[in-house]
């Protein structure tokens, strides 16, 4: 066998292997190393192929596309910096636990470490960011080495999924001549893959059970998670426990026809309040999934470090304060669902007034809030997702920006019984690719997906823009424009240098995004009142493209209104706690 007919068997079986055990989705740039991959691709039917332009953004589309189907999605560059580029989407996909399929090309061992182009040391490129990594042999007609390359990719491909899942590095060298001769009739042999899940021991929750029953004021934290099917029964441990849920939106929990009695959404607001974080002291804390977005209710956590908290983790360790004296680690709707079912052993007696106690006050938050938005007339960040909680549909995926936009997510989006997921990379907390993972759940998802976003992750992700017009997607961007880093003007920066503030942190930028728009083909709206966002947003929902709709807003007026509203609630809390409760 001739090389060239060596290497199309090779990368034949590779990409067969990728198929038969449930890759149905490649993203690849440009490349000529990348060659015989790419076009071994073309010629496999169960995989869909995505181009891209720009390996940074394809990282970050083939991460929303895996979280938005749940499974593992390839993704294909050609050799040197090309694969250096996919770093940040490995590094979110790492801390989130998203399975990428990492496939780097390379030149071939002997021109390695010796000066040939568009070559660099590509062996474990990405360190421990990835679950396992893997040189595969350059291709021959060895038996051992063709069945190796059907091997490796099977196993990349279960490592990738198993749990808690991740992403994995294949690096795959070729020699030229790079144009395999594909064989007429390729073996496509039956091949499957069992991944195990983490499972927890029933009997080994009992005490944990037995823990939770004899604490009658604790309160269950619901962290960022992506599994829709932990609402239900998140919400049935809390009914019988009496706990109140402080639902982050990230935790497809605040969202659903699941009963929402016990499920708050103005926490961040109430514990603004330091008489509430001494009135609302549990005995016990539940922690599900992730660290919480908000950071008035992770000081009021450490605040409460004399109660014991528990920690249900989805394989991680997401501990920062290091609290957590009971850790179970394990598939987190399993865990429940288990959990559930020890605590019908226990005699469990909920306290009667304390579950309404938290009720009530988020309910006069939420009340206070709801209020003072609807006085504003002016552009107010916040209000953008009070304003989508209104007009998103049932099925319909929003996805949020780092920084600002993912915390008035949280403050600002009230329960709602409709089912909406909600995406955002809280792995690593970067303001990069945000736009990409939009773009790549817009193409698993299958309803309405809605990103929000600030300008200056906007701005880092531009050539993201292209996968939307180059794949026809649908999708509808609001573009949160307050020309520059809106955070800093939160933080004490703020505050203790102003006179340098605007250079070192400001960072405005000036630019006109509806020339962007016009760059990539996308229909754009600048709505100039509450009214006209609405028509946009609606507009854009039944539109076949994308739509950038742009809202401009002050930095610092935005700080003064979000200080205005915060302090509304906290002062009708306060009252509330005065009068009994």
């Amino acid at each position: 066998m001739e090389y060239r007919e060596a290497l199309g068997a090779a990368v034949t079986a590779f990409v067969q292997a990728l198929a038969s055990v449930g890759v149905r989705h490649a993203c690849f740039a440009p490349g000529s190393r990348s060659t015989p991959l790419v076009l071994a691709l073309t010629r496999e039917p169960r995989i869909r192929l995505w181009d891209h332009l720009d390996e940074r953004a394809m990282g970050y589309f083939a991460l929303g596309l895996a979280r938005a189907l749940a499974e593992p999605v390839a993704v294909v560059t050609t050799s040197g910096t090309a694969a250096a580029n996919l770093l940040p989407a490995v590094v979110e996909a790492s801390l989130s636990q998203v399975p990428l399929v990492v496939l780097t090309a390379d030149r071939p061992p002997e021109l390695r470490d010796v000066g040939a182009p568009q070559t660099i040391d590509q062996l474990r490129l990405y360190g421990t960011h990835v679950k396992w990594f893997a040189d595969v042999p350059l291709p021959d007609a060895t038996p051992l080495v063709q069945r190796a390359a059907g091997t490796l990719a099977r196993r990349a491909v279960a490592l990738a999924r198993a749990f808690p899942p991740g992403p994995v590095h294949l690096n795959l060298p070729y020699r030229e001549p790079l144009v395999p001769h594909f064989p007429d009739h390729p073996a496509d042999p039956t091949a499957a893959v069992v991944c195990g899940e983490m499972e927890p021991d029933a009997e080994a929750l009992r005490p944990l059970a037995a823990l939770l029953a004899s604490h009658r004021q604790g309160i269950i934290v619901a962290g960022p998670q992506p599994d829709p099917g932990l609402a239900c029964p998140l919400v049935e441990l809390a009914a019988r426990l009496g706990y109140p849920i402080l639902a982050d939106p990230l935790s497809q929990v605040r969202a659903g026809p699941q009963p929402r009695d016990l499920v708050l959404d103005a926490y961040d607001a109430v514990l603004r309040e330091p008489a509430a974080v001494t009135a609302l002291r549990p005995q016990l804390v539940l922690r599900v999934g992730a660290l919480p977005t908000s950071k008035p209710l992770q000081l009021a956590l450490e605040a409460w470090a004399d109660a014991v908290h528990v920690l249900l983790a989805p394989g991680n360790w997401p501990d920062p304060s290091h609290q957590a004296s009971w850790i179970v680690q394990g598939q987190l709707v399993r865990i429940v669902e288990r959990l559930l079912a020890a605590t019908t052993h226990e005699p469990v007696q909920p306290e009667p007034g304390w579950a309404a106690l938290w009720q009530q006050l988020d309910r006069i938050a939420r009340a206070s809030i709801r209020a003072a938005l609807q006085q504003l007339t002016e552009p107010f960040e916040g209000r953008v997702f009070a304003e989508l909680a209104e007009v998103l549909p049932d099925g319909a995926a929003l996805v949020t920006g780092n920084s600002m936009p993912v915390r008035d997510l949280d403050a600002f989006f009230p329960a709602s019984p409709r089912r909406i997921r909600f995406f955002a990379n809280r792995g690593a907390n970067g303001i990069d690719g945000v736009t990409s993972t939009a773009l790549g759940i817009a193409a698993g998802h299958p309803g309405p997906t809605v990103l929000v976003t600030g300008d200056l992750s906007f701005y880092h992700d531009l050539t993201g823009l292209l996968a939307a017009r180059r794949h026809r997607l649908r999708a509808t961007i609001v573009l949160l424009n307050n020309d520059g880093g809106g955070i800093f003007s939160f933080l004490p920066q703020a505050r203790e240098v102003p006179e340098r503030f605007e250079f070192l942190f400001g960072t405005p930028h000036g630019l006109d995004f509806q020339h962007a728009a016009a760059l990539f083909g996308l229909a754009y709206a600048r709505p100039a009142d509450w009214p006209a966002f609405r028509a946009a947003l609606a507009a854009s929902l039944l539109d076949d493209g994308v739509t950038v709709i742009e809202l401009r807003t002050d930095r610092q007026r935005n700080v003064e209104l979000h200080q205005r509203l915060w302090d509304a609630a906290r002062a009708a809390v306060r009252t509330a706690i005065a009068a009994g409760g």
